[in-house]
């Protein structure tokens, strides 16, 4: 399995103007929040839990994360549940609330998340390696975590591998 570092580094390399980083901190949220809600329908009551196919996609998403590094795991799984909980609110709502949100969310992500890459002059990672939809938001969780100057030891090895974020004005 490859390391936390490695699955950032190679993700970084796909991102390293600033702009295109600042479009994906905005995008990459909205999308993972349009997939909790598109996956919240349909629902079953397990326990007393609602359970549904975003319950069981978050899951395996947060055991991915925990596995490559628990810090990081950790907010990403309580990031992936509250994405989860808003899904769940939105999905008990109209058809049309629910798609509206769902697909609207889903659609304005990803144009955000292509200007970005317009920036950059490069392709999405996830074009090269599927891993990369798995992998951008814990990116993103990772650049904000360096910005606070948090885990620096692991944007150290990120850099050192794929450059420092070039900071373009315009």
């Amino acid at each position: 399995m490859k390391s936390l570092a490695d699955h950032l580094s190679q993700y970084a390399a796909y991102h390293r103007d600033s702009r295109n980083i600042i479009t994906h901190v905005i995008g990459i949220p909205m999308i993972v929040v349009a997939v909790a809600i598109l996956l919240s329908r349909p629902s079953l009551i397990l326990f007393g839990w609602p359970l549904s196919p975003a319950v069981l996609v978050a899951a395996a998403g947060a055991l991915f994360y925990l596995r490559l590094d628990l810090r990081f795991g950790a907010v990403m799984t309580g990031l992936l549940a509250l994405s989860v909980l808003a899904g769940q609110a939105l999905a008990a709502e109209s058809t049309a609330v629910w798609l509206g949100w769902g697909l609207g969310l889903f659609v304005i992500g990803w144009i955000i998340q292509f200007v970005g890459h317009y920036y950059e002059g490069r392709k999405p990672a996830f074009v090269d390696d599927v891993m990369g939809l798995a992998v951008g938001p814990l990116f993103i969780v990772a650049e904000i975590a360096f910005w606070l100057g948090l885990r620096d030891d692991v944007r150290r090895v990120v850099e050192e591998r794929s450059g420092p974020v070039r900071v373009t004005a315009r």
